[in-house]
């Protein structure tokens, strides 16, 4: 059998803050080399990641975690998921 093999990489999500009455959290985010910090607006599905070096590798997978596990998310914890790319 002949499977592709796609790269993965790790990312690590730490939130920092909570505020579920105004709607967003935020938080840092790493993988590989790169780290960022996040602000996740989710009633109006809105993510903003700050610095852009390598954003275009982690907005639209973190988005997709955060859309998941928005609520499930707790200020001081640390989460992980995968990144289909080798960063």
């Amino acid at each position: 059998m002949n499977r592709r093999y796609l790269p993965e990489t790790l990312a690590y999500v730490r939130i920092t803050q909570q505020s579920l009455p105004m709607g967003k959290i935020e938080g840092e985010v790493k993988a590989a080399q790169y780290e960022w910090q996040f602000r996740w607006r989710f009633r109006q599905r809105r993510l903003s990641v700050e610095p852009s070096l390598g954003r275009a590798l982690i907005q639209e997978p973190l988005e997709r975690f955060l859309e998941r596990s928005d609520y499930q998310l707790e200020p001081g914890s640390d989460y992980t998921f995968k990144v289909r790319t080798k960063m």
